[in-house]
């Protein structure tokens, strides 16, 4: 039996790191269980961003109705082109008979130049529109030439603009209405050396009518249309005519899908992506090799096995692999589900789908997005999670099974944390015990080692004296 006199310090050594070594080992069992904790929650947060990403893309199929996007075309762009908004209702729309709405143009008569001096004294022309508007333009003695009287004209900027138009012979000076409509039909009255440029249509004097005012005239699928101006906007709601000509046309409205499409085919690769992060994270890698030891030396994700993580993925494979609407099922508009688990998007078969039946694709699409972002929301939250209030009356937004699941592993790793720093301490104040009870008696020993040499130095002293 070992007695603490036969102690060495190296023997001590040893039973006091056998000893530190019993009390680590829960420790190191707790930190084990800390660092997967760890690994989880990085895996969750890993499955956490690839799901906001998807609820972000579904937010481009939210309301299929107002991203559902229209084209318009003309069978002949010379006497009309056409755009379109998403509210215009689909169909055809006859132009007929169409005739350009026009400004009122008159002119002077031959003149020397545009610089040449007008003779009569300083003047105003007096302009009356027909929809009732006057407006008066004086010119001074300074600028009684044709460029003159067109620059006062124009400086004006009023329902009359001016030009002046040389010729060999000499030069005219042109005015014409601002804008387009008979309303815009005009007469002036000149004083001074203007008194020349006087016109009504009653009295036209020395000027010409090259052109009358006029409206915009056309039938529109047989209903009469006029318009003052040759933009046609109110006709069809959502849908602008211009009117380039005269001459009939036909415009087509019809539903374009590549907003639409474009929007499927983010949510599809959102989608995919998801998908992907579950799997990393829920992967099996079985041994490389059969000399691995067991089971355990495969690379496994932090969540192989967990049922909420496999579960999710079912789900989102689920909306597209199963979702039917209207007639139509998700492979019908392009959307399938490869054997590896894998979703993907043809825009063509979109298109095709979209042409035959597009009320159908909507209500699909719909469907898709209503399925996803339930599970989204499920998942993470959102804006349309609902709030809980607590019992001190705070309320608080849901953060979905992913937040509840971190949620609760933090709170293990903090307990498990507070669990370690406490053992910790323990074990320190236990083998700081345990070597001041081994410093003690080894200091004992030591003690009891030099008495008993004393002791053998006086028997033999006193042998040898009774000996003698």
């Amino acid at each position: 039996m070992t007695t603490v006199s036969s102690l060495g310090s190296s023997q001590v050594s040893s039973q006091i790191a056998q000893v530190q070594a019993r009390l680590q080992a829960p420790i190191t069992a707790m930190q084990t269980q800390v660092t997967t904790d760890k690994a989880t929650i990085s895996a969750w947060g890993t499955i956490s961003g690839a799901m906001s990403t998807l609820a972000k893309s579904l937010a481009g199929i939210n309301s299929v109705a107002t991203i559902n996007s229209r084209s318009a075309n003309s069978t002949s762009t010379s006497v009309a082109t056409a755009t379109t908004t998403s509210t215009a209702a689909t169909g055809t729309y006859n132009l007929t008979g169409v005739t350009l709405a026009k400004t009122q143009e008159i002119y002077s008569s031959l003149l020397g130049s545009g610089a040449a001096s007008l003779t009569g004294g300083a003047g105003s022309l007096n302009f009356t529109l027909k929809n009732g508007k006057t407006e008066k333009v004086s010119v001074g003695s300074g600028s009684l030439t044709l460029n003159g009287v067109a620059a006062a004209i124009n400086k004006v900027a009023g329902g009359v603009q001016a030009s002046v138009v040389g010729t060999a012979a000499g030069a005219r000076l042109v005015l014409q209405s601002s804008a387009t409509g008979s309303s815009q039909a005009f007469s002036v009255a000149g004083t001074g050396a203007l008194t020349q440029f006087s016109y009504s249509s009653a009295a036209p004097g020395t000027e010409t009518l090259a052109q009358t005012a006029s409206d915009a005239k056309l039938s529109l699928n047989g209903v009469p249309v006029t318009s003052k101006t040759n933009s046609l906007s109110s006709a069809v709601a959502g849908l602008n005519i211009s009117l380039v000509g005269s001459g009939n046309t036909t415009v087509t409205v019809s539903s374009s899908p590549s907003t639409l499409s474009g929007a499927v085919s983010s949510v599809a690769t959102s989608l995919n992506a998801a998908l992907s992060a579950i799997t990393k994270q829920t992967k099996y890698v079985p041994p490389s090799s059969a000399g691995a030891a067991s089971a355990s030396a495969a690379k496994s994700g932090p969540l192989l096995g967990n049922f909420t993580a496999t579960n999710l993925s079912s789900r989102l494979l689920n909306t597209v692999s199963g979702a039917a609407a209207s007639g139509i099922s998700a492979n019908a508009i392009g959307l399938t589900v490869s054997s590896a688990g894998a979703v993907s998007f043809n825009s063509t078969s979109f298109s095709s789908a979209y042409a035959k039946n597009p009320s159908a694709v909507q209500n699909l699409i719909s469907q898709i997005y209503k399925a996803l972002d339930t599970i989204t929301t499920g998942a993470i939250g959102g804006s349309g999670s609902t709030s809980t209030t607590t019992t001190s009356g705070t309320s608080t937004k849901s953060t979905g099974n992913i937040g509840s699941q971190t949620g609760a592993l933090q709170a293990t790793i903090n307990s498990i944390d507070s669990q370690i720093t406490q053992t910790t301490k323990e074990n320190n104040a236990q083998l700081q015990l345990l070597v001041q009870e081994y410093t003690s008696a080894i200091n004992a020993s030591n003690s009891a080692s030099i008495s008993q040499a004393y002791l053998s130095i006086f028997t033999s002293t006193s042998t040898t004296s009774s000996s003698g």
